[in-house]
């Protein structure tokens, strides 16, 4: 906070800037930090750490230019917070679920509250969990299966109807498909990250192969293209 309060004082740059100029850059922050931790890159978690540090020591900077908080009022919004959300810890009250805890102090209802500029995936993710904390869910895994099964028939169903149709079938099936990763407690934007991963070095292997043997990609054919597919797959194993 001193650095930034430095900078503000001595560089025209770092004077100008407010929290709506900031925001893309935190958000930008915030996104290569979850990238270096699903990297499992030390180095990098420790770069986008400070990076991350610095916004966080910028918004705090501003809240005392404005007059609005300081930051002992954040920590100590914080430390309430925690000890209201573990009591049994800090003997307060017998333990609940987090979300319980949470619907307490929002006071609103169960689906209320979440940031809406959240990814789609996280969304679903996170609307399901909370109204699983108030007992909507099933018991185990086998209801969300059924309910992909169900899901993926309604949308060969709904193929022959009109793309509004479509949208809203192939919709419900993305939420139960983010249900079932819920119930077998995997978060299902990082596994898709990691299947889009798996594709991408897949098919730069595909290409790879594609070019040692001197086939062209765009006239193959999709029955050569998935032979090397296999090929790829099985490399990708054995590596």
């Amino acid at each position: 906070m001193a650095m930034v309060r430095d900078l503000r004082a001595r560089c025209p740059w770092d004077r100008a800037q407010t929290r709506e100029t900031l925001r893309p850059y935190l958000t930008e922050e915030a996104h290569e930090l979850d990238h270096a931790i699903a990297e499992c890159d030390p180095v990098a978690i420790r770069r986008e750490v400070s990076d991350l540090l610095v916004h966080l020591a910028w918004q705090l900077v501003l809240a005392v230019e404005l007059g609005e908080f300081t930051p002992n009022d954040a920590a100590d919004d914080l430390e309430r917070k925690m000890k209201r959300r573990h009591p049994h810890l800090f003997g307060l009250g017998p333990k609940e679920s987090w979300e319980q805890l949470k619907h307490k102090e929002r006071g609103a209802g169960v689906l209320e509250g979440l940031p809406p500029n959240l990814p789609d995936l996280l969304m679903a993710y996170r609307l399901q969990e909370r109204a699983a904390a108030v007992g909507f869910d099933w018991p185990d895994t086998a209801g969300p299966i059924a309910k992909v099964r169900e899901e993926l028939a309604e949308v060969e169903a709904a193929l022959e109807g009109n793309g509004e149709e479509r949208d809203h079938e192939i919709g419900d099936l993305l939420f139960s498909v983010v249900n079932l990763a819920r119930k077998l407690e995997l978060q299902p934007g990082p596994a898709l990250a990691r299947a889009n991963t798996r594709f991408r070095e897949r098919f730069a292997e595909i290409e790879r192969l594609a070019a040692a043997r001197g086939i062209d990609v765009h006239t193959a054919g999709l029955e050569e293209l998935d032979r090397l597919w296999e090929e790829a797959k099985t490399a990708g194993r054995r590596s």
